[in-house]
């Protein structure tokens, strides 16, 4: 997939030289993997030393990869970083629901301050295009990581209004639960299986949206291809209940559970998009979009590209996690769609 840029120096992909901060993380690495396949001069932008050390060996021989160290807590550095890069994707977050609860400032200050700083920093570089990955924790947030992400949007939403002269558009993307990313019980449930322990369980009556580390990529990329300003674009994902996500797991093995309850700050059903974002959610193929609700104030040249979006299909309601459910069958298609991904992922 190719980005397109608004700088005339910027056309060929050689040219084009994109930021992403949380390099190491999960959704990050395979971001800077793909973007450098792809062609692109890519930053990567982290605090962990070592998380940087593996990634330019992993990929030294591509000649473009650009290692930053450095946290975006620090907007001085973010704007050193961000010298002569088109397009930013803001990975970077505390993003643990357990660990936020018990640390809520880190958390205020690493996915809002950092958020902020990001922000900025991309205004005054004069930065293309920058896309924030939310999460479905952001709507209706019970949890202090829900709600750094809810004000991580909020930011980057109304960004929009205060660019000025600068060409810099901020969007979003929200995220279900990403299969194989760090600490996601997809992993959790596959090192008790190792372990030869009960699977633990927090509820049976749990669901959650999950989507293939590719689809959560692929929607980054689309958002900063397409992305007028102010959008938050969501997948249509897949939703299951998390015990037959456990028996998928297990596969012919039998289920041993344990029922451990809720965690601090964790709900039963997950939401995509709200009540009252519903009526302005655009639908296009396979793709949410969810338009502002300030986009009367935004200014006229943005606001006239949204006509892009009014003869598209609106929500009728909003998304919950525990609507039309995968049938066992087809959240066992899913996990076999996802290890397939990560074996061509690791032949790449």
């Amino acid at each position: 997939m190719t980005i397109k840029m608004t700088s005339q120096d910027t056309t060929k992909n050689t040219n084009s030289r994109i930021l992403v901060t949380g390099a190491c993380g999960s959704v990050g690495s395979v971001l800077v993997k793909r973007l450098l396949g792809d062609g692109y001069t890519v930053c990567a932008f982290d605090q962990s030393e070592n998380g940087l050390f593996k990634i330019e060996q992993e990929l030294k021989g591509t000649g473009r990869l650009r290692s930053f160290l450095g946290n975006v807590r620090d907007e001085d550095r973010l704007r050193r970083a961000m010298e002569g890069v088109n397009v930013v994707f803001h990975c970077a977050a505390l993003k643990h629901v357990y660990l936020s609860e018990y640390n809520p400032f880190e958390a205020m200050q690493t996915n809002i301050d950092g958020t902020n700083n990001v922000i900025q920093a991309a205004i005054a570089a004069n930065v293309d295009r920058v896309v924030f990955t939310s999460s479905d924790k952001a709507v209706n947030p019970t949890s202090t990581m829900g709600a750094t992400k809810l004000l991580g949007e909020r930011l980057f939403i109304s960004a929009n209004h205060i660019v000025g002269s600068h060409k810099t558009r901020f969007s979003c993307v929200r995220f279900g639960n990403v299969l194989n990313s760090n600490g996601s019980v997809l992993n959790i449930f596959r090192q008790q299986l190792e372990d030869n322990v009960p699977l633990t369980i927090t509820s049976t009556g749990m669901t959650r949206f999950f989507l293939s580390m590719p689809q959560a990529v692929d929607l980054c990329l689309n958002a900063a291809e397409r992305m007028i300003g102010g959008e938050i674009f969501v997948l249509n994902m897949g939703c299951c209940n998390i015990l037959s996500l456990a028996k998928s797991v297990c596969g012919k093995k039998p289920l041993n559970y344990v029922e451990i309850g809720l965690k601090p700050g964790e709900k039963l059903h997950e939401e995509l998009v709200t009540e009252t974002e519903a009526p302005r959610t655009a639908i296009d193929g396979n793709t949410y979009i969810v338009i502002p609700e300030t986009l009367d104030i935004l200014m006229d040249e943005m606001r006239k590209q949204y006509a892009a979006y009014k003869n598209l299909p609106r929500l009728s309601s909003p998304l919950r996690s525990d609507g039309e459910l995968l049938s066992d069958e087809a959240v066992a298609a899913m996990l076999r769609s996802c290890a397939t991904d990560e074996s061509e992922k690791k032949v790449a």
